[in-house]
Parts: structure tokens; sequence; C-alpha cells
């Protein structure tokens, strides 16, 4: 799909910042010669409607832009995604509507792969429960019934191979794991680039795995692919980290198979209802450990997710835009 990103010079180019940024995004906005910034953090779908008509292009981070509001931006012409997901888009309206969809492509990866160790690593070294005990007083009386792992030639599969499950494979590596990868769209020989082996099956390599991390968009095929029909293959010292989007992961099946005893942990950073249910039972089992949508939240990541964003935006309208940074719908 063609873009049309030819403009007039003269004529400023108004872009919505729909939930604030890191400054040095917008810094670079405000010292481009042609456009104009303005922040929305009301992001109603009733203000949105009402402010985004006026701008010629959007910054979005997770708030939705359904075709009710999209059908009254006839003057939009390119939406930049904060971030690599873009389930919070109408792909089909932006679609017919010709509207460009842009995404950071290369900000967030070993921030997002960063969270994934530390989850790792707190699960399987118990950190949370042995602060508990120290802080309760108990110092080493428990210690001896508090389960820990190694991470030392232990088998991980990363469920989906694009820049953040390559900065994964690359820091598993250094704490000597085996890395295999499931993912139907990467080829072997670039799997094997990055001293990873590739597998096809994800039924088979989930029974051998000892972690599962997961990095695949959320779509009508990932929908519930983790099911306990699924959990109940792996090994029960396992553990599964999910910082890609909710809804991959049943999360009652998770809880069902964290209760049973059937895996030994999970960490998820995303939920399939965002901010989390009060009622969602993974809230109160303390086998998960759960962070609130933030893998990418490093100072530095922000610093560059903001600068990759608005400069996607000048780089379309410049005829400059990266190929990859272009999603292909």
């Amino acid at each position: 799909m063609g873009f049309d990103s030819s403009w007039d010079r003269q004529i400023m180019k108004k872009v919505a910042i729909i939930e604030n940024i890191h400054s040095d995004g917008l810094d670079l906005l405000k010292n481009t010669p042609g456009y104009e910034h303005e922040i929305i953090d009301d992001t109603s779908e009733k203000n949105l409607i009402n402010k985004l008509p006026n701008f010629d292009a959007c910054t979005l981070r997770v708030s939705k832009l359904n075709s009710n509001i999209l059908s009254k931006c006839e003057n939009l012409k390119v939406i930049s995604r904060h971030g690599v997901g873009y389930d919070n888009v109408d792909l089909g309206y932006i679609k017919k509507n010709n509207i460009a969809l842009l995404i950071t492509a290369t900000a967030n990866a070993s921030a997002v792969a960063e969270h994934v160790i530390s989850m790792i690593l707190t699960i399987c070294k118990s950190l949370s429960l042995y602060n508990k005990e120290v802080r309760d007083g108990n110092f080493k009386k428990n210690s001896n019934k508090i389960k820990t792992i190694e991470l030392l030639n232990k088998t991980i599969l990363i469920a989906g191979f694009g820049r953040i499950g390559k900065s994964l494979a690359k820091m598993c590596s250094g704490f000597n794991m085996i890395i295999k990868v499931y993912d139907p769209f990467v080829s072997k020989d670039t799997i094997n680039l990055h001293n990873c082996t590739k597998v096809d099956s994800l039924d088979d390599s989930l029974r051998e795995c000892d972690f599962l991390s997961v990095h695949m968009p959320l779509n009508s095929k990932t929908k519930n692919l983790i099911n306990f029909q699924n959990l109940k293959k792996m090994k029960k010292n396992s553990i599964i980290i999910n910082t890609a989007r909710g809804g991959i992961i049943n999360e009652l099946d998770l809880h069902k198979a964290l209760n049973e005893n059937i895996i030994f942990g999970a960490g998820l950073d995303v939920f399939e209802n965002e901010p989390i249910q009060k009622d969602n039972p993974l809230l109160k089992n303390d086998r998960v450990i759960l962070s609130p949508h933030i893998a990418t939240n490093t100072d530095e990541c922000l610093s560059r997710m903001s600068i990759e964003t608005t400069k996607n935006i000048i780089d379309f309208f410049e005829n400059k835009i990266d190929k990859s940074m272009i999603v292909k719908i």
C-alpha cells in the first residue's frame, strides 16, 4: 500500500500527542520547522472525536482509535505508535482510507528483554519470598522450604523472533542457556545466525522447555494460544513469561495450572483486560509476578521511543521513512 506523504512545506503540520510522551520526542518536534503539536490527555472517545479532526498526524500509546473516531478525522494521514503493538487501532478502517501506521521498531527491544530476564530471575531465585522472610524476622528459618532454580543449561523457548526475541536470545546466551525459537515467519538460517535452534511445533517444544517467553502479536490465531491443554504438557519446574499482549495466555487456565503445581511460576506484564480486573484470581496468586504493562518504561527506552515516534512522523512527511517502521496491513 502506498501513501501520499507529499505536502506543501509552507503549511504547518499539526501533530496530536495522544497521551504525553518523553520530552525528548517533543523537543524534536519543537525544533523541526513546519510542525506544531498539542498534547491530548483526555483520551475519551468523545474528546478524541472532538479534537482529532484538526490534526494531520497523531502519536498513540495505549488509547484506542476505532472507526467511530477515525471516521471523523478526514485530515489524518499517519498514526505513529509509541511501541510496536497495534491492536488498539482499527486496521480495516485505516487500510481502506489510506492512513499510514508506523511503529517504533528499534527502540524498545533491550528494555523488554531485560524485563523478561528480571522476571525469570525473580521467580527462579524466589526473591519475593526471601525478601518477605527477612522482613518478617524469619531470616533463614524457612529457607530450606523455598525452592530456587538455576538458569545454567536450561532450555528457553522464545515464541516470536522479532527484535525483542533476538535481544532476549543474546541475553540468555550469557547465562549459557539452550535457546529454541518458535516463529513460522522466520527462517531457520536467520535463527541459526543468532545461535538458536528453530522448532516447527509449539506443542512438542512446550514439553521440552524450562522457560517460555511470549513475543507474538495478539490476533485470531494467537488468542488463548497458551491454554490449559498446552500448560499440562509442560515440565513442573517450567516458568512462563508474557510481555507481549494479554489474551495470548488464558489467564484462568494459567491460574489453575499454577495452583495445581502443573508449572512452577509465571511473570505477566500484560493482561487480557487492562487495568487488570479486581476479581482476576491471579492478583491473589503468589506464584505469579505481575507488572502493569511497563516493560518499556526505563528512562532510556522512553526517551528512545518518544524520539522514534515523532521522528517517524517527520520522516513520513519528508518522504524519508524507514520501511521497517511501516506496518504492512
